[in-house]
């Protein structure tokens, strides 16, 4: 059977959770934070970044490049992370 991510599954948030804490420290001592929101069907973190990183205009390169790439080595069946917050239209 193969695991997919949901809201429903409080195990892949509770990993997801766990990911960001050990995330959150890198991002505190740039003077930014991260919130998380919520998984949807698809397998997608919901998160917002807040303080500098809601403003860096490296914040995209940062959540994918970090927080994205180390949540999804850390959970199964996430597919991707997205700040509802920063505009990623810029890199398409």
């Amino acid at each position: 059977m193969t695991f997919t991510a949901s809201t429903e599954s409080p195990d892949t948030e509770s990993a997801v959770l766990e990911a960001i804490e050990a995330i959150r420290p890198a991002l505190q001592a740039d003077g930014g934070d991260i919130v998380f929101k919520s998984i949807d069907d698809a397998g997608v973190v919901h998160v917002e970044l807040v303080g500098a990183c809601g403003t860096c205009p490296v914040s995209t390169m940062t959540l994918k490049a970090g927080v994205e790439r180390i949540i999804k080595d850390r959970v199964a069946g996430i597919t991707a992370v997205e700040a509802d917050n920063v505009d990623t239209s810029a890199e398409h």
